[in-house]
């Protein structure tokens, strides 16, 4: 079963930080690499599902001129929320998805360490509200960790695999570390294009 929003509102309890987020080189960079990994250097309009406190949100805030960001947890939505604050272009709300899916459509979707969580059922339906809001050539961003997780329903490298699979999503970036995958996609069609190909590079 998919792990419930009252399970992430436990461990928010428990800690401020909970994936130590917000401090460390580990998360630092990654975030970086995420943000180096996107094909182009600005968005009309992006989604971030599970923003927890804002860390990549701030990130991505800058290469998009508007950003929707949620995460379940009322406590994450709050640090979001005041570190974003004075940024009009970005909305922080706390909502789900698959529960809930959000208005029009994007041409980004970062997906940071949230699919894992999901029942087999709930990827389907959250891949393919995804399918049906990314743009056609627009990029969804897919980052996991790696590592065994027993608490979850599925490991990283599965969720990457069965993103993989679907027919509507071409990869045009793909990072392997021991502790993380990270991936971008190309929603198609037209034909998926390389980063150099977006800047006009042949």
């Amino acid at each position: 079963m998919s792990l419930p929003p009252e399970h992430f509102d436990d461990i928010y309890a428990r800690e401020d930080d909970p994936w130590g987020i917000e401090h460390g080189w580990y998360e630092e960079r990654k975030r970086a690499c995420v943000l180096a990994a996107l094909p182009r250097e600005r968005y009309a309009r992006a989604f971030e599902p599970g923003c927890a406190g804002g860390a990549l949100t701030a990130g991505l805030a800058e290469r998009c001129d508007e950003l929707v960001s949620w995460d379940p947890v009322a406590r994450a939505v709050a640090t979001a929320r005041e570190r974003l604050a004075g940024r009009d272009h970005v909305r922080v709300e706390q909502a789900a998805l698959p529960a809930r899916a959000p208005e029009g459509t994007f041409d980004l979707v970062v997906v940071s360490e949230l699919v894992y969580y999901l029942d087999a059922g709930d990827r389907e339906t959250f891949w393919r509200a995804v399918e049906e809001r990314l743009r056609s050539g627009g990029h969804l961003v897919a980052v996991h960790w790696l590592r065994e997780a027993p608490e979850y329903p599925v490991e990283g490298t599965q969720v990457h695999d069965e993103l993989a699979a679907r027919p509507a999503f071409a990869r045009t970036v793909r990072h392997d570390e021991a502790d993380f995958r990270l991936e971008v996609y190309a929603r198609v069609p037209p034909e998926a294009r390389s980063v150099a190909e977006e800047t006009g590079l042949r």
